[in-house]
């Protein structure tokens, strides 16, 4: 295997954000790091250094410190996604400055994998905790009999929408299918409503799980043969997915804004979408957006997601994040207690579900009464974790993620910008796909099948 070329696989999308980036609260171990943004509260222990981002991380923290005589975290936030994962890059090429344990979503963990960036956590116990997860989500997170995560939180995906919006327009019941979709999707427009949904293009882990829905699998790898890849972005079922959202943008039946945008949380606020296809985590990102505290409070409720073949649903998940050691972690035995531990405690996973921070996926919380039975406030006391997201969960059976997500995504949401412009069709974008992946791969030293 060509090292540096497949090091540039994972890395190269990455490379305009790699500038300056300091190395945070890196470091071994057992290097006492001093600028932690959490109190350490047992002096005497070992440190481990982490980077992550959950908003209630310092609560966490406390809860892990607090109960821990033997290790201690210091915790730093390196950024949020994408310039945590640049800062991440710039420490992995230069051998230093990684942080011990790092948050990564599950999509990122193989392009960092192949780089030998993480350590297998199945050597240090990870094979303790397996039963506290569903098999999708412990797939996202291992590569065959290696684990490289923690999971933590997770989006089973769904249908948030607008109750008012379908009292109005005389949708009496959620489209339970995507051919009912469109239909109820051009009743209201004939009838002068808003727009059904939003076809985003800075959303393309969403489009991609849509994809997964209808069977596609754009990418197999297997880090046992690294140098192997196959890409198939142009199959008809991806066909068909693009082409039936194209479809709808065509006919203004949805709109084209990018979302987690200030414009398109004031259109969820304002009616100017009937529904919002998106994940678990989607009650707490609305709500700290400022979504349901106007007029449009009480009038949210959340549906299954609608299906291609409503006698064989499938569950898809968008986003999700776990704990990962790297390897530049000096004690990696300690480190994967906290990667393992973090997070994971009764108190902390509590106060992430019911602050709607996370989405968690320990069974031990999905198969508890109070997150059972809990009466959303989001969605006007519909028990939304029963009826639509734990169902959901459990039946994900995971992901191939590919060695190149981040330029991946960087090349469908392009497409998506020209499907939303008029410029291409969505078949056109699938074979346009496969032929741009195709040639990176090809290009980063890979073996395409």
């Amino acid at each position: 295997m060509k090292k540096k070329i497949l090091v540039a696989a994972a890395a190269i999308a990455l490379a305009a954000a790699l500038a300056a980036c300091s190395s945070g609260a890196g470091g071994p171990a057992n290097s006492k790091p001093t600028n932690c943004t959490n109190k350490i509260v047992h002096k005497s222990a070992p440190v481990v250094s982490v980077w992550a981002w959950y908003p209630n991380m310092a609560k966490v923290v406390d809860n892990f410190n607090n109960a821990h005589t033997d290790v201690q975290v210091c915790w730093t936030i390196a950024g949020q996604g994408g310039p945590e994962y640049a800062k991440l890059q710039t420490a992995v090429s230069a051998g230093k400055g990684a942080p011990d344990v790092v948050m990564l979503e599950a999509d990122q963990l193989t392009g960092f994998e192949i780089q030998k960036a993480l350590v297998d956590l199945s050597k240090y116990g990870a094979d303790k905790v397996k039963s506290n997860f569903s098999e999708g989500a412990w797939k996202d997170v291992s590569q065959g009999s290696a684990v490289y995560a923690a999971p933590v939180d997770g989006g089973p995906m769904a249908m948030i929408y607008r109750k008012d919006i379908f009292d109005k327009y005389g949708i009496t019941t959620p489209p339970t299918t995507w051919a009912e979709y469109a239909a109820d999707a051009q009743k209201v427009k004939d009838a002068g409503g808003p727009v059904f949904g939003d076809l985003g293009s800075n959303v393309p882990a969403a489009l991609t799980a849509l994809m997964a829905q209808k069977g596609v699998v754009p990418f197999k790898y297997d880090l046992s043969n690294p140098k192997d890849v196959a890409i198939n972005l142009d199959s008809q079922p991806a066909k068909d997915v693009l082409d039936y959202w194209a479809g709808l943008a065509k006919k203004g039946l949805v709109g084209k804004a990018d979302q987690f945008t200030t414009d398109y949380i004031s259109g969820v606020i304002g009616g100017k979408y009937a529904t919002y296809i998106s994940a678990a985590w989607a009650p707490g990102y609305l709500t700290g957006a400022g979504v349901g505290k106007g007029n449009e409070k009480g009038q949210f409720a959340v549906a299954k997601l609608p299906q291609w073949d409503a006698a064989n649903p499938v569950s898809v998940n968008w986003g999700g994040s776990a704990f990962a050691v790297t390897t530049q972690a000096s004690d990696k035995k300690l480190a994967a207690v906290v990667a393992l531990g973090l997070y994971a405690d009764d108190a902390s996973l509590t106060d992430g579900w019911k602050t709607q921070t996370i989405f968690p996926l320990n069974q031990g919380v999905l198969k508890s009464d109070a997150f059972i039975n809990n009466q959303v406030a989001f969605f006007n006391g519909q028990t939304a974790n029963k009826d639509i997201y734990i169902p959901a969960e459990n039946e994900y059976k995971g992901f191939n993620y590919s060695p190149f997500s981040v330029y991946y995504y960087a090349q469908l949401q392009a497409e998506t910008v020209k499907i939303n412009a008029g410029a291409t069709t969505g078949s056109q974008a699938a074979s346009d796909l496969q032929a741009t992946m195709v040639k990176y791969a090809k290009q980063q030293g890979f073996n395409v099948k």
